[in-house]
């Protein structure tokens, strides 16, 4: 029965995909993580954009608002985050046919304003938290489309990003058990 939903949920998502630029329901919905399947180039650039704007905002915020621990992961991921950016604008603008966003959508926007709206002596522990989720689905977005994308130059540079990711994931859950 559950195979039967999630194969329904698979197909649904492929059925309901959408124009380059807006995101197909699978990967809204995370039906597509859960299954495993490969997010279309569309989906990919506009996730790992989104990611990496996110990760930007949410670390200077942690560099004006964080202990020194969190100052520290911040730093480190406003440098890596930017040069995924820069490395991902490099490709989009070559041979790969996909839009990147020019501002947060409205969930990654929200996050951003949570952290804003924490208490001094919870923001540490909230962004090592959100820090934590992020790089989750960060993972997951780039092991799926390293195994199965679409485009070969954007699938190579997601398999070679991933192991940063990871790395990222490691730190920001040491950051969030001191906290």
């Amino acid at each position: 029965m559950k195979k039967s939903f999630l194969a329904a949920a698979a197909i649904l998502s492929l059925a309901l995909a959408t124009n380059a630029s807006a995101q197909s329901l699978g990967e809204k919905t995370g039906v597509n993580s859960v299954l495993g399947v490969a997010p279309t180039t569309a989906d990919f650039v506009k996730e790992a954009a989104m990611s990496d704007m996110t990760e930007i905002a949410t670390s200077k915020l942690a560099q004006e608002r964080g202990d020194a621990d969190a100052k520290t992961f911040a730093g480190q991921m406003i440098t890596d985050h930017t040069k995924t950016s820069e490395e991902l604008k490099a490709l989009v603008g070559g041979s790969v046919k996909a839009e990147i966003p020019s501002a947060l959508d409205d969930t990654h926007q929200k996050m951003v304003d949570k952290l804003k709206d924490a208490k001094p002596e919870d923001f540490t522990s909230d962004y090592a938290s959100m820090q934590v989720s992020a790089h989750k689905d960060a993972v997951s977005l780039f092991e799926r489309y390293a195994k199965g994308g679409e485009d070969p130059k954007l699938k190579d540079w997601a398999g070679k990003t991933l192991p940063h990711l990871q790395h990222h994931l490691e730190m920001a859950q040491n950051l969030n058990k001191k906290k």
